[in-house]
């Protein structure tokens, strides 16, 4: 399978790799790049009209100018916002990798570049003893890491790096997200220490934008993206400069 694409994993819950999946969607967008999007399982769904929704697979898809979201977009939909092997469990459903891996294929042959964005972090278990990880292993994805910039970071990112390259999983790199306008004593020390100590590099910061819904937060976001230093040298490692 060629390398079309890119797997976005977190250090965490919560660290905000849907925004940052979404804001780099929306930059390749810009460029005139013809990008897809996946959300392979989708715990913790909205319920619209009778049927389960991926918000986060929504967003996606509008960051990469795509109208709407196809199951191979989002081929796994849970209501319960627990594991998602937990959540599959208490619907009957088995989580299939074969499944997940023929929706890439088809989004692969459809886009320049694909963006796969995963649940939690890399040992987020999906259906048996299969985690995340295995996963990014049988899509053969190099990956890229989103973390935080506070307290815990170094730990958690170096753990999250070490695992995957004992996996065999390539990592591209990191990006820090939410990083502050007025960093504190910890989170002005982090890129510094990351990039030294994560034997990957640092291929964007991305700031701390608030705003009330997320479409306006990528926007914001991406506005601040495209003059930055960083960001031609991260899509030089995606393979775009």
């Amino acid at each position: 399978m060629p390398e079309k694409g890119i797997f976005i994993t977190g250090t965490d819950t919560g660290v905000g790799k849907t925004i940052a999946a979404a804001a780099l969607a929306r930059i390749l967008m810009l460029r005139g790049i013809n990008v897809g999007i996946m959300k392979p399982v989708t715990s913790g769904c909205s319920s619209r009209d009778g049927r389960l929704v991926s918000d986060d697979a929504e967003l996606l898809a509008w960051a990469a100018g795509a109208s709407s979201v196809t199951p191979d977009n989002a081929p796994y939909l849970f209501a319960d916002p627990i594991a998602p092997s937990e959540a599959a469990s208490h619907e009957g459903v088995r989580i299939e990798f074969s499944r997940i891996r023929g929706a890439y294929e088809r989004l692969a042959r459809q886009h320049d570049f694909v963006i796969v964005e995963g649940a939690g972090g890399l040992m987020v278990p999906l259906a048996g003893g299969l985690l995340i990880a295995d996963l990014i292993n049988d899509l053969q994805l190099p990956t890229l890491v989103v973390t935080r910039p506070n307290l815990g970071t170094i730990n958690h990112t170096l753990l999250t790096t070490y695992a995957a390259k004992q996996m065999g999983i390539a990592v591209t790199g990191i990006i820090i997200n939410n990083y502050p306008a007025q960093p504190d004593e910890v989170e002005s020390y982090a890129p510094h220490l990351l990039g030294s100590l994560a034997s990957a590099p640092i291929l964007g910061v991305f700031p701390k934008v608030d705003a009330d819904e997320p479409k306006r937060l990528v926007e914001l976001l991406v506005e601040q993206l495209i003059p930055h230093l960083l960001t031609p040298f991260l899509l030089k490692e995606l393979g775009f400069e």
